[in-house]
């Protein structure tokens, strides 16, 4: 049996693209970079998370909705930013995210 070392770096690279693959994704799928905004349930789907998150996500301001008739949209470029391994950087978030 052979035994293979793996190292942050090796995982930090794989992140690294596993990320590149979903943004490719997300723009090669028609239907999502076509919206400018998008609902509470696309968001949670995009990003994986519970009501909760989302929810704890717009409280700390983190994510910023704009509400039309109860319903809360959100920008798709900032969906994506979330997405982005410079945003886990940010002072604001801790580093939740990422």
């Amino acid at each position: 049996m052979q035994i293979e070392v793996i190292t942050r770096e090796d995982l930090q690279i794989l992140r690294q693209q596993l990320l590149d693959d979903i943004r490719e994704l997300l723009r090669s799928n028609g239907n999502a970079t076509e919206k400018e905004w998008l609902r509470s349930s696309e968001v949670r789907k995009l990003l994986k998370i519970s009501p909760g998150t989302l929810q704890n996500l717009r409280i700390s301001g983190q994510l910023l909705p704009s509400k039309v008739n109860g319903i809360y949209f959100y920008k798709y470029a900032a969906v994506m930013k979330m997405l982005d391994p410079e945003f886990s950087k940010h002072p604001k978030n801790g580093g939740k995210w990422i």
